[in-house]
């Protein structure tokens, strides 16, 4: 069992922060000195998107809007900013589709809410089918005389 979950362990990719693909796209001169100001542009960066490659932190993008919002995330935060204030900062200027997890509020419900509403739909609606046809009555082992004469008369041409 210990083997199955250390095999377990070592197949899962790493951790976003600590990834080689994150570390690639952040440049040297971009890191702060301080290694806990430099956590939490790491830690904010991971709930940015990158406008430009959509599927992208913008830690893990090597795009140069990404490079200008990890450089105005570390100015924030070198400014004073809370990690708050630096992704409001960010969404009131590129706005919200900048976010990974978009605020669930306004309009957004409908999206945050529209996939479990149609699974239960979905689920509702094939749990009645399937009780309707378990109701339904089983088809006619034999045939009437009208359906045997039928058959007769069409096996007949």
């Amino acid at each position: 069992m210990k083997a199955l979950l250390l095999a377990a362990a070592l197949a899962l990719p790493p951790i976003a922060a600590l990834s080689p693909v994150a570390a690639l796209a952040v440049q040297p001169d971009e890191v702060l000195a301080d290694p806990a100001l430099e956590l939490r542009a790491r830690q904010i960066s991971e709930k940015l998107r990158c406008p430009v490659c959509q599927s992208e932190t913008i830690d893990e993008s090597n795009a140069q809007v990404a490079r200008d919002l990890r450089l105005l995330v570390r100015e924030r935060l070198v400014a004073g900013d809370t990690d708050a204030q630096v992704v409001d900062y960010v969404v009131d200027r590129y706005g919200e589709y900048v976010l990974f997890e978009p605020v669930a509020s306004g309009g957004n419900l409908i999206l945050w809410y529209a996939g479990p509403a149609m699974l239960v739909l979905g689920l509702g609606i094939g749990f009645a089918f399937i009780r309707s046809r378990r109701r339904a009555e089983p088809p006619a082992d034999e045939l009437s005389e009208a359906e045997k004469a039928r058959l007769a008369e069409i096996l007949q041409d």
